[in-house]
């Protein structure tokens, strides 16, 4: 595999336009909001008299509506303005994450009402994620695509690790509550950002078939590209087996073998700077054969996994979810890249909708099945299990050429062409780097 590396460019994707601007000013507001509001939400269960099941329970009433509703989604963004569809969602948030605030801040929150508050939300994210990335990937041109995925994915990471940290420095100096409105006004200021987006680059639909025509389309699209349906089977595994590790072992393995849930906390931190570190290099960096470097860097996601189950100490922890960061990092932005220059503008959105439902739909059984895994086969074997299937389903996707043989395009005059090879010794080190 040769790549090109990119000479020094600009700092930030200037040129990307002004959607871009707008879609990653907005991206990094509600990313602050929400990720304090997973911690306050969780709180305010606590708080409210329930207990470890019943946080589980509100957590499951997110998920539920975002694996229902997500091909719907992707099909109404393609078929009305992927914007408006983008407002409609955030206000939806900010009006339930709204009454959650003031149930928790009176104290008269119940758990049904947190439940469909929570499932409110999801049913949003359901709605906007494939409107908003059928709207990042039009926002960009294929010259500048895969750095500004990169700038898009570092800011998100950024704003996630401190929007984490900001809600846990405000749950312990103030009602939970009012983390969550927060995170309402939050939708709101975004919202009213994205209802400035332009779409008039954005072919319009043309007239006939209905919603059912439309998932039926998204699914040919799918299924007419080996690497595209290979990997999206893949992800429903990896992210299946990582949320398990990550969710149910790993919590247990800290308390159990670590000392407690501060050494689970580093690890994760760890993980969270190496996904900055991941998009600074491929901000950089440009891999020819977009999928084969992609797919390479999936195999790392078995290292966590393999960490608990010996367990590792903790610094050979955190250094292991660093290398996952930015391993995950380089098939994110690579993935992006790929579908931003295979796939037709006017069908992104209902892709993106089948790629989200790939990776989403088997995380609540992974998850519901780890405590009995474990009680069968015990936590060790049910981690090395873990690692086994990333290693296992990933090795098989590089069975498909496609994914092996897919190449960067390059724009000249208007006309796409084949990236030529670039083996300069940066480049060739940096393929050893990334395995």
């Amino acid at each position: 595999m040769t790549s090109a590396v990119s000479p020094s460019p600009a700092p930030g994707p200037a040129r990307a336009g002004r959607n871009f601007g707008l879609l990653t000013a907005a991206a990094i507001i509600t990313s602050l909001g929400t990720h304090g509001a997973l911690i306050a939400a969780a709180f305010a269960v606590l708080e409210s008299g329930g207990d470890g099941g019943d946080v589980g329970l509100v957590a499951a009433a997110r998920t539920a509506p975002l694996v229902l509703f997500l091909l719907i989604g992707g099909a109404v963004a393609d078929r009305l303005p992927r914007h408006r569809v983008m407002v409609a969602a955030n206000a939806l948030n900010c009006v339930s994450q709204a009454v959650f605030a003031w149930l928790v801040l009176t104290g008269g929150a119940e758990l049904w009402q947190m439940m469909l508050l929570t499932a409110l939300c999801g049913t949003g994210q359901a709605f906007f994620s494939p409107a908003a990335e059928g709207m990042l990937m039009s926002s960009v041109t294929g010259e500048q695509a895969a750095r500004a995925f990169a700038f898009f994915r570092m800011s998100m990471h950024g704003a996630a690790i401190g929007g984490a940290a900001l809600g846990g420095a405000m749950i312990a100096a103030m009602d939970p509550g009012w983390v969550l409105a927060v995170d309402a006004a939050a939708f709101a200021v975004a919202g009213v950002l994205r209802a400035f987006l332009d779409v008039s680059h954005i072919p319009a639909r043309a007239p006939g078939g209905g919603l059912l025509a439309d998932l039926r389309d998204g699914w040919k699209e799918v299924a007419g590209r080996p690497w595209l349906w290979a990997i999206v089977l893949q992800f429903s595994v990896v992210v299946a087996v990582v949320g398990a590790a990550e969710a149910v072992y790993g919590p247990l393995v800290a308390r159990d073998e670590l000392g407690g849930a501060r050494p689970w906390g580093f690890a994760l931190a760890a993980f969270g700077v190496g996904t900055l570190g991941g998009a600074l290099l491929m901000m950089r960096w440009k891999p020819r054969r977009l999928l084969l470097a992609g797919t390479l860097c999936v195999f790392p996601l078995a290292l966590p996994s393999a960490g608990l189950a010996v367990p590792l100490p903790v610094a050979g922890l955190c250094a292991v979810m660093f290398v996952t960061g930015v391993a995950i990092e380089v098939f994110g932005v690579s993935w992006m890249t790929a579908l931003h220059q295979e796939i037709p503008a006017e069908k992104l959105s209902r892709v993106s909708a089948y790629d989200w439902f790939g990776s989403v739909a088997m995380v609540p059984l992974a998850t519901a099945a780890a405590g009995p895994v474990e009680s069968l086969v015990g936590r060790s074997e049910a981690l090395w299990g873990c690692a086994g299937l990333i290693v296992l389903v990933t090795a098989g996707v590089l069975l498909v050429p496609d994914v092996r043989n897919l190449t960067r395009r390059s724009t000249v005059k208007g006309v796409a062409v084949p990236v030529p090879a670039q083996g300069s010794a940066d480049a060739e080190g940096a393929v050893g780097r990334l395995g």
